[in-house]
């Protein structure tokens, strides 16, 4: 199997820094350090259906189940347009990052440079000569610059470049690698609940499902094993799954997963689109209290962005990649807003946490669980694979060639069992990761491309009305980083009982 990883070392092209005496500095240290990532060769490239399968398969998770309460949060009215503003929002940002990728790589005569690099690099070419100078600081440990300084702390500190220069750039340069790893393990945490809450229901759930579909009756049943038994059976098989490093070979399963999330989405829109009450009862806008708690669902919805520089590098054609985002994410916007508000109007005030909840309990749409179940576990392989990419080629860097499949197979265990065992422990695991999930993710969608593209494109003479186009975004992500923080604690703060935003819970 060819293993094309996305993070692997480029030896093929070196960065044309604009400190020249740093050259050889980061030729020796890139091995440790860098995040590299091999252009996908033309035969072994992804197509653009394969790249768009990805895709979709990356932005339709957990989130997507719990968009009925998040209208409901929002009102019949101002939640379809609101979450229409907030996916061209993410698009955008997204085509920025791209941009911004592309244009560095050109600039410094690379062949990619991924998230974490587009931010340090940027600032090589920011309005601040000082910066420009010093930019080197942040991205190698091995300078001998940053060594001096750190030897020479009195001198530094007198001319602030320790105190200011060193841990800003340094801070930077492995803040978007902190928020991904931190974004997508946590992604693969709730998967892996998710999965196991579903299980547990179903085998649960055999002796009062019905053959007929009727409304759905509260009932509450007393689990008869521990969901960490559920979690402990999965444990494995993802273990198995995550070992598959190509994409192409997960092209396949992510065409599996879509067509099993199809098949439930199916069955779920047949449900929902039967005898809808007259919507004019419910309002066309809530209060603002309950918007907050929709502004930070619907950012936590679109998963994929860390996902993009990955696909793109590894398509045949790159070009060809603009045309694949939009298509996709149109789509999913489009699979957004239909399940939000076709939810909301069916079921109303009745609208639980998950729209599984209020599914009928018959064969016909357990099958929902299974199959949408069936696509988590196969989308857990595209989440993991950014984190895993990121930490493998520290690690291996430390060991002998001889032992670096051993340590790549172990480290991608120990991640996995992270995530099992984060699930295990943690309680409400679904809120403490939509927490961690609105901060970063807000972040890495909303708030650092369009401030990566000020500091980039700033130099080249930007028009005004960028940059408070950037500027306002900017204060929108973080905002939406304030209300996503407030929703998780405001859901921590309730009843163990409450309903949660990501989970199918323990009803009948």
């Amino acid at each position: 199997m060819l293993k094309i990883s996305l993070l692997a070392r480029d030896n093929t092209s070196k960065p044309k820094s604009l400190d020249d005496g740093s050259k050889s500095l980061s030729e020796s240290s890139s091995s440790i350090t860098s995040e590299r990532i091999h252009p996908a060769e033309e035969a072994n490239g992804l197509s653009m259906m394969q790249t768009l399968i990805h895709l979709l398969k990356c932005n339709i998770g957990t989130g997507l189940l719990g968009l009925p309460l998040a209208m409901k949060n929002a009102g019949l009215l101002v939640g379809p347009f609101s979450l229409l503003a907030i996916g061209i929002l993410t698009v955008h940002c997204m085509v920025i990052l791209l941009n911004c990728a592309h244009h560095l790589s050109q600039r410094l005569q690379k062949t990619f440079v991924n998230y974490g690099e587009a931010m340090m690099y940027s600032l090589e070419t920011c309005p601040n000569a000082w910066l420009r100078t010093h930019s080197v600081w942040g991205r190698y440990k091995n300078n001998n610059k940053r060594n001096n300084c750190l030897k020479n702390k009195n001198k530094c500190i007198k001319n602030n470049s320790f105190l200011l220069c060193l841990p800003l750039l340094f801070f930077l340069r492995y803040t978007v690698s902190f928020l991904l790893i931190t974004t997508q393990l946590g992604f693969c945490s709730v998967y892996f609940m998710f999965m196991a809450d579903n299980l547990q229901q179903m085998v649960e759930e055999v002796h009062v499902t019905s053959k007929t579909c009727e409304p759905r009756k509260i009932l509450v049943l007393t689990p008869n094993v521990d969901i960490r038994f559920y979690m402990l059976t999965i444990l494995p098989f993802l273990i198995l799954l995550v070992f598959i490093q190509n994409l192409r070979v997960l092209s396949i399963f992510s065409t599996l997963a879509n067509i099993t999330t199809l098949g439930s989405m199916a069955l779920i829109f047949q449900y929902i689109m039967q005898e809808i009450p007259d919507p004019r009862n419910l309002p066309l806008m809530a209060s603002w209290k309950t918007f907050l708690l929709f502004f930070g669902t619907a950012i936590f919805t679109f998963e994929g962005v860390g996902m993009v520089l990955p696909l793109k590098n590894q398509m045949k054609h790159p070009q060809q990649f603009s045309f694949v985002l939009y298509w996709g994410m149109s789509l999913v916007i489009v699979l957004y807003i239909c399940l939000g508000t076709l939810g909301y109007m069916k079921f109303g005030s009745n609208t639980q946490a998950s729209i599984t909840l209020n599914l009928p309990n018959c064969w016909l749409y357990q099958s929902v669980k299974l199959m949408y179940s069936i696509g988590i576990f196969f989308t857990y392989a595209l989440q993991f694979h950014v984190p895993a990419e990121i930490i493998i080629p520290v690690i291996i860097s430390q060991v002998s060639e001889s032992w670096a499949l051993f340590a790549d197979l172990s480290v991608r265990t120990a991640l996995v069992c992270l995530t099992c065992v984060s699930a295990i422990l943690i309680p409400r695991l679904d809120l403490v990761i939509s927490l961690v999930g609105s901060v970063s993710s807000s972040a890495l969608a909303l708030i650092i491309p369009p401030f990566l593209e000020l500091i980039t494109f700033y130099p080249e003479d930007m028009n005004c009305i960028t940059i408070v186009k950037d500027i306002m975004i900017s204060i929108l992500g973080l905002l939406g980083c304030v209300f996503g923080t407030y929703q998780a604690l405001y859901e921590l703060t309730q009843p163990i009982n409450h309903s949660v935003a990501n989970s199918t819970g323990v009803y009948a």
